[in-house]
């Protein structure tokens, strides 16, 4: 596999139809394409609830396809395990590697609705001329047969505000704009910086990218050193974004794409927060470390042509955590006992 995209077009897999990068080497992600919202959702602060009858938040009705790898898919799950949604909101997997024909279900991991072989055929059973990129997470309506949304962001904003489930509430008012300002914040410079440092073609590209990424790693390190989470004393959004990077950075971000400047473990502060979180009632179950090395070590071949998939680095996200001295805390609806799929 180049670092070319491997697509639909009107509705036929095509294979090396575009790069992800711009004439000047940059990383340029692809806006994704399903953007409707269920009925009742929040979008943004100060925003009347979504009024759209077409999809409405009943449990049972929705399906989440995610990749375990992916960082975008997996705020989504934790999302959804967070809020206690997994009665309502059913969830599969695809596999971790992906290859030219794109994300693949297998034996293992099998799709249950339909069978399918590859995601993409999900994408054209909601429309048999779509053109654009397969990608997780992906928000199914099983009662339409179609994808209601593609944009994890969006999803994860649905979940948390269009169904009640366990009464975790991840976008507290009085915060709602704090929060979107951070998650507006990390996401060019931290949860897409890795990427456009990993796949930028040029060093000029390459060292604008991970000089942004390192100088806003050290500046939530410092923020992280009188609070415990990135808008305060709770857990909202904005560290289920932030988590799904910090969780992947020394397994694979650090080497894969040559961001070795520092590892998040030799970070003070944001090192006990990524524990913090990981020991979450509930989070721990979402990460699949092999999942998330084997994804990326063995799918992007112009990165690493061999394939190889590293056995380190050796770290314990379980160790203890200085996190507890600081005000705040874990939802109290959360319990020891919180489960994932």
């Amino acid at each position: 596999m180049s670092d070319a995209t491997n697509m639909l077009v009107d509705g036929e897999w095509r294979t090396g139809v575009r790069r992800d990068t711009g004439d000047s080497g940059e990383f340029e992600r692809t806006e994704t394409s399903f953007r409707d919202w269920i009925d009742g959702s929040i979008p943004e602060p100060g925003a009347d609830p979504v009024d759209n009858p077409e999809f409405p938040a009943e449990p049972g009705r929705y399906h989440v396809y995610i990749c375990r790898a992916c960082p975008w898919a997996h705020r989504v799950a934790m999302t959804r395990t967070l809020k206690g949604l997994e009665d309502d909101i059913s969830l599969s997997l695809t596999q971790p590697e992906r290859y030219d024909e794109g994300w693949e279900f297998s034996e293992a991991e099998s799709d249950p609705l339909y069978d399918a072989e590859y995601l993409r055929e999900i994408y054209t059973r909601a429309d048999d001329e779509y053109t654009g990129r397969v990608t997780v997470p992906v928000l199914w309506d099983k009662k339409q047969e179609t994808i209601v949304n593609n944009e994890s962001e969006e999803i994860m904003r649905m979940l948390d505000t269009a169904f009640e489930g366990n009464g975790v509430d991840l976008w507290p008012e009085g915060s709602r704009q704090e929060v979107d300002d951070r998650i507006d914040d990390i996401y060019p410079r931290i949860n897409n910086g890795v990427y456009r440092s990993g796949f930028a073609s040029t060093q000029e590209a390459y060292d604008e990218a991970v000089n942004e990424l390192f100088d806003a790693l050290d500046e939530y390190d410092e923020l992280l050193a009188d609070r415990r989470y990135l808008a305060g004393d709770r857990l909202t959004e904005a560290d289920v974004a932030m988590f799904a990077t910090l969780v992947r950075f020394d397994h694979v971000y650090h080497t894969h794409f040559r961001c070795n400047r520092k590892g998040i473990h030799e970070y003070e502060n944001l090192w006990n927060y990524t524990k913090d979180l990981y020991q979450t009632p509930g989070v721990e179950q979402t990460v699949n470390m092999d999942h998330i090395t084997r994804h990326y070590y063995k799918s992007h071949e112009s990165l690493n042509p061999k394939r190889l998939v590293p056995t380190g680095p050796d770290i314990d996200f379980t160790e203890a955590h200085d996190r507890d001295e600081l005000p705040g805390g874990p939802p109290a609806e959360l319990t020891p006992d919180a489960t994932a799929d």
